[in-house]
């Protein structure tokens, strides 16, 4: 079998537990099968199984409906439509748009119209596929707006909000052409399916209090909310309870509310347990995926390469209503830099709507999107100038002198990440295997070589700046055992079991003293979806300072006690030096409850520094960046388009990495997630709107087949320059945007076709199609000259 990954694990760190590769602390439970997620829940009695009835057009609306004649069926229990809604009938996360059950007007394809509620799963489903035929009938509009030309002519009407932004300073025509060159260029890069092991899924259970749920959803309070809102009753009668999920990449952000909303709304209405699990094909057609762009830039540029004054600007294709998406093409933009200055900078992003279902919160959160313009910007600037791709790089970074972004924040750490892109330059041996691959593609006429080494500098921090902040709740019992309850939710990542860590280390105990418990609204209330990479700094954060409260309460306690002074004390591996006694970190806990010590602490935190006025386009809406920076080689056939991926060579910042095992395995999962969405992981709707790469059929995510044939990750040693938990950086998303590196490789390999002297016409994801078409171009050109 392949090995997976060569890891460096030497890392800068601090000592004990915190730094150190403590295994996921469901990893033993998940390999016998012992880790429970909703669907292995025991049922309730009496439980109901629902399913959707959905629409079969994109865009018009429901002409007649019998959906009465369904209770006919003996299999039926109820049906459940819109009017039965006695709270909220639309549940968008922020700007309205998103209707829970729609009996008229249909907005994109397999729109849900009204739920079926059966004793047994199957039969609900095919109860529902058959009346989504046979008992609603529809009136189609005019075709459904698919793409970015379509959506770009028709305007955003109702309910888009702030269709258009701007960032940066004008620029004119005029400035960009007083430089030596001027470059523009457009693409087009697709969306990408989530792809979760675990699909949505929840479990409702009504109460004497009201509704208890069980649900895969990254944002369990606002999944709180709505129902309360749907059910017009007070937040405090819904208790959400989130233990793990089977994967989520920002798909069960918002969207996991929905399938949990229309549960309750079931059991409320029934008095009975409902259960809705959606089948892999109706969950790919009726969620969110990651925003297809379209974008284009115009560049001023020096003749050593350098950009002088830049236009850009990014399109967001956002689905049917507004989702995340206004603060997903922010993103966008922000991250439309990457590692570079841009000078004189306007960018423009716009969100467009199309007649699809709403496209949603995806790993990097339009930050991809966004830094795959300037990255092709660089690959193309490099043939316009004759240079090597990573010289135009070194000299377009951010350095002392030109740091501040256009949106007005300064990049602190510049020299860091100039310091990062020559220690992996040097370990990836770059130069050497230039030349290398150079004479290779110029005597071999099929297989061409490509070779990239680009930056990723990531903004860490939610941009809505209220949802910086978290809770975190510990209990210790009299044995010395403590619970731990913070508002993050585990969706595979290690958050649990980093922040686990925390609290045994400032607590001076083993680690498996700590037990985490699920996720419960009726724990840590308001809390914010685990996203934007900060789950381990806010809640770690948080139940780290509830940590320090209750040890703070025990050192004045065994001061009191013992009489010996705080510097006497220490606590260590469960055990706690008093002076010249020594006793164990159960005893002391034992007698602080004896002299009524409280034992129980909340922590709160909210991260500092960060602002943001979105009228002024300027502030600070990050509290640091990651970087990191990733070497990618592949070869292409020139006859096929086929792609394979031979080298990738990884060096990434996490900060003083928590849990170096975990960070490197969420810095492998992010590149080869982001290789899928650059090369094989391909969405296609039907003139009619319909999804018709809804299963793994058909929609091609990465397999073992597609790992790099070597794979060299190692972690940059150097601590966080911000007051972070224990000085550790954010790894959740950065890492996804390394991959940006191979379809640079790829654009690198094609253009080696013409000598590098034409610029690859190459869209995302580079299929084997595109690649050969882009290959194609530069035969043509090359004949072209000839002639």
């Amino acid at each position: 079998m392949r090995k997976l990954t060569t890891q460096q694990l030497h890392q800068v760190g601090i000592s004990e537990i915190v730094g150190q590769s403590v295994p996921h602390e469901s990893a033993a439970k998940q390999v016998a099968g012992a880790a429970l997620f909703v669907d292995d829940q025991n049922l309730p009695a009496g439980c109901l199984h629902a399913a959707v009835i959905t629409s079969q057009i994109a865009k018009g609306c429901v002409s007649e409906q019998q959906l009465d004649s369904l209770n006919d069926n003996p299999d039926v229990v109820a049906v459940i439509r819109c009017d039965d809604i006695p709270g909220h009938q639309d549940i968008g996360p922020i700007f309205p748009g998103d209707p829970l059950l729609s009996e008229q007007e249909i907005r994109y394809h397999q729109q849900p119209i009204a739920l079926v509620l059966c004793h047994n799963h199957q039969r609900a489903w095919q109860v529902a596929a058959q009346a989504s035929q046979d008992v609603v009938q529809y009136q189609s509009q005019v075709e459904p707006i698919l793409n970015a030309e379509q959506a770009s002519q028709t305007g955003n009407p109702e309910p888009f909000v702030r269709p258009s932004h701007r960032m940066g300073t004008a620029v004119s025509q005029a400035t960009l052409k007083q430089s030596d060159i001027l470059l523009s260029a457009d693409q087009h890069i697709g969306g990408q399916e989530h792809f979760y092991l675990e699909g949505q899924v929840s479990l409702a259970m009504p109460s004497e209090d009201g509704i208890l749920l069980y649900t895969s959803s990254q944002h369990p309070s606002e999944v709180q909310k709505l129902i309360a809102e749907v059910l017009n009753i007070a937040f405090h009668r819904v208790t959400v309870d989130m233990r793990r999920m089977g994967g989520g990449f920002g798909g069960k952000e918002t969207q996991a509310a929905q399938w949990a909303c229309l549960a309750s709304l079931a059991a409320w209405q029934t008095g009975k347990p409902v259960k809705i699990r959606l089948p892999r094909s109706v969950d790919m057609a009726v969620t969110g995926k990651r925003h297809p762009f379209y974008n284009r830039y115009q560049l001023g540029v020096s003749r050593d390469g350098v950009i002088e004054s830049a236009k850009l600007e990014v399109n967001g294709l956002c689905g049917h209503s507004p989702d995340l998406s206004d603060a997903i093409v922010d993103r966008a933009m922000f991250h439309s830099d990457n590692a570079y200055s841009l000078s004189q900078a306007e960018v423009v992003g716009n969100r467009l709507k199309t007649d699809t279902v709403s496209h949603t919160a995806f790993r990097g959160f339009g930050g991809p999107q966004g830094m795959m313009l300037i990255e092709q910007a660089m690959q193309d600037i490099a043939i316009a100038t004759g240079q090597d791709p990573l010289d135009v790089r070194y000299k377009n970074l951010y350095h002392a002198g030109n740091a501040t972004t256009h949106y007005g924040m300064p990049v602190e750490q510049h020299q860091d990440m100039c310091n990062l892109l020559k220690q992996l330059e040097q370990n990836a041996d770059y130069r050497k295997r230039r030349q290398q691959i150079n004479q290779w593609n110029h005597s071999n006429p099929t297989i061409k070589k490509g070779l990239a080494l680009s930056p990723v500098k990531f903004g860490i921090s939610f941009t809505a700046k209220h949802l910086n902040q978290a809770g975190a709740l510990i209990n210790v019992y009299t044995d010395g055992s403590v619970q731990l309850n913070h508002g993050g939710t585990e969706m595979g990542q290690g958050l649990h079991t980093k922040v686990q860590q925390i609290v045994a280390q400032t607590l001076g105990i083993p680690f498996d003293y700590v037990l985490i418990k699920s996720t419960r609204t009726d724990k840590v209330p308001n809390t914010s979806p685990t996203a934007a990479s900060s789950g381990s700094d806010l809640n770690g954060m948080a139940a780290h300072l509830a940590a320090a409260d209750i040890k703070q309460r025990l050192l004045d306690f065994a001061q009191s006690h013992y009489q010996v002074s705080e510097e006497q004390i220490q606590f260590e591996n469960g055990q706690v030096t008093l002076g010249e006694n020594t006793i164990s970190w159960g005893e002391l806990v034992q007698q602080a409850y004896m002299h009524r010590v409280p034992l129980s602490a909340t922590g709160f935190y909210k991260t500092p520094k960060i602002w943001y006025n979105r009228e002024q386009a300027e502030g600070r809406p990050f509290y640091y960046f990651s970087l990191g920076a990733a070497c990618s080689e592949v070869s292409i056939d020139t006859l096929t388009g086929e792609m394979s991926l031979d080298r990738v060579d990884i060096l990434h910042d996490v900060g003083a990495s928590l849990n170096p095992a975990i960070d490197i395995g969420q810095i492998e999962g992010a590149f080869i997630q982001g290789v899928g969405w650059l090369t094989t992981e391909e969405l296609v709707w039907n003139e009619q709107g319909r999804l018709l790469s809804q299963s793994p059929a058909n929609y091609k995510i990465p397999t073992i087949g597609d790992y790099p044939k070597q794979m060299n990750i190692s972690l940059f040693d150097q601590m966080n320059p911000e007051h972070s938990i224990y000085r550790s950086k954010a790894v959740g998303e950065p890492p996804f945007m390394l991959a940006i590196s191979a379809w640079c490789a790829i654009y690198d390999a094609v253009a080696s076709i013409s000598q590098h002297q034409l610029a690859p016409q190459l869209d995302a994801p580079a299929t084997g199609e595109r690649i050969l078409m882009a290959c194609q171009r530069q035969f043509d050109f090359l004949e072209a000259q000839d002639a």
